[in-house]
């Protein structure tokens, strides 16, 4: 076994996997649906700038769809 398939990949999945037509996000991490298909791909930097960006993008969601209405 390699050491890339032994090291557990960090994800921001939470299993609510529901894709916002109007921003293009999933409901439950924010990423976007070639981020999340391309996930295993991506280099761990590449996973971290993105894990970076998240709590800002949930902003580019309406709050009534989040359920904060």
């Amino acid at each position: 076994m390699t050491q890339a398939m032994s090291t557990p990949i960090t994800t921001p999945c939470v299993k609510v996997c529901i894709v916002d037509g109007e921003s293009g996000l999933c409901l439950g991490c924010y990423r976007k649906l070639e981020e999340i298909a391309g996930w295993i791909r991506l280099t761990q930097d590449q996973r971290e700038t993105i894990l970076s960006e998240l709590p800002g993008r949930r902003g580019q969601i309406d709050p009534a769809k989040l359920g904060e209405a």
